[in-house]
């Protein structure tokens, strides 16, 4: 595997010959008992005395590896580099079938503070710009592992779509002086149409463009540009977090069951970029947030649309539904 970017849209694409699939195995490697063997990193205590409650693992076929540099080099008008990073499994619970939505507040808090201290952890290599945390849970929204899992990705550049956010959100704060997320949070607790719920200091609610139907957000109501600070510094604030967190996806679970989850966070400001300035003023105009992007079926439309993100069901819409969703206390 390697890294080119595309010289038009400025963008790092991973490609190659994937590696072979990993052989099934009868006992699944991440459950307490198997006998796969796994990289341990970091493991989360259990509160109620077992060995771990959440921890990280090598993923067994990684993307991207640790040793090494990355040899940028130059291929005509191309750029390439080795595929150096860190792609680990962030396990979410001992049990099998303990998903976030089925999971206890507790249990799910402890996974918080895991992948934040993860993502503090890889963010210390001065080599990392970004560290990408995800969950894509279906077989159409690419799941990997039968056991709940996340994804922690470390790469030496920043994703194309938060460079966007962060561009848009620095150019916002130049000309306002405050951050666009909070605007954004204050705007619909204000309006009150899009909101789908408020617990403690995090808020969900239906994006006022979303790019797919019942697209849903997570965001701190207080401002905090990474999401590492908010899971080290302020643990207490992560009870909340999980709670929300697991009923909006009990909600999106009532309209379909399988998304891609993405958490949008600060880039590595340990190390900032010597030829970007986004991270000159980070920790005012950037704001982390959850992306919650169900896989639904869609109207088909010309190729026109193809281009354009369309969703067929409004912001308003899908918050009805949302709001109205049976769910666990």
């Amino acid at each position: 595997m390697e890294l080119r970017k595309d010289p038009i849209t400025r963008s790092w694409v991973i490609t190659g010959d994937d590696p072979a699939e990993i052989t099934p195995q009868a006992a699944c490697r991440f459950c307490p008992q198997s006998p796969a063997v796994t990289q341990v990193i970091a493991a989360m205590p259990s509160a109620v005395g077992t060995t771990w409650s959440a921890r990280a693992v090598v993923h067994p076929t990684p993307l991207y590896h640790i040793e090494g540099e990355p040899g940028r080099r130059g291929d005509g008008i191309y750029d390439r580099m080795r595929s150096v990073g860190a792609h680990e499994v962030l396990v979410e619970n001992r049990h099998h079938d303990r998903h976030l939505w089925r999971a206890t507040d507790a249990e799910i808090e402890l996974f918080l503070r895991l992948a934040a201290e993860r993502i503090l952890d890889l963010k210390r290599d001065a080599r990392i710009k970004y560290v990408s945390f995800f969950k894509d849970y279906g077989p159409n929204a690419g799941q990997e592992f039968s056991h709940p899992t996340s994804q922690i990705t470390a790469t030496m550049f920043v994703p194309r779509r938060v460079l966007y956010e962060l561009r848009a959100a620095r150019e916002y704060f130049q000309a306002k002086e405050r951050c666009v997320f909070c605007d954004i949070v204050s705007q619909e607790e204000r309006q009150a149409l899009r909101v789908i719920e408020t617990r403690g200091d995090y808020i969900a609610l239906c994006p006022y463009a979303p790019r797919v139907p019942y697209e849903t957000w997570i965001l701190p109501r207080t401002h905090m540009a990474g999401f590492g600070r908010t899971g080290v510094v302020r643990p207490g604030n992560l009870i909340d977090f999980a709670a929300i967190l697991r009923r909006t996806l009990q909600r999106v679970r009532t309209i379909t069951e399988e998304f891609h989850l993405v958490l949008h966070t600060a880039p590595n400001s340990f190390h900032p970029s010597k030829s970007l300035g986004y991270w000159k003023t980070i920790d005012d105009d950037y704001h982390w947030h959850v992306e919650i992007l169900p896989v639904v079926g869609a109207k088909a439309r010309s190729y026109t649309f193809k281009e354009v993100y369309y969703s067929p069901v409004s912001s308003e819409t899908a918050v009805k539904a949302l709001r109205e969703a049976r769910i666990d206390a």
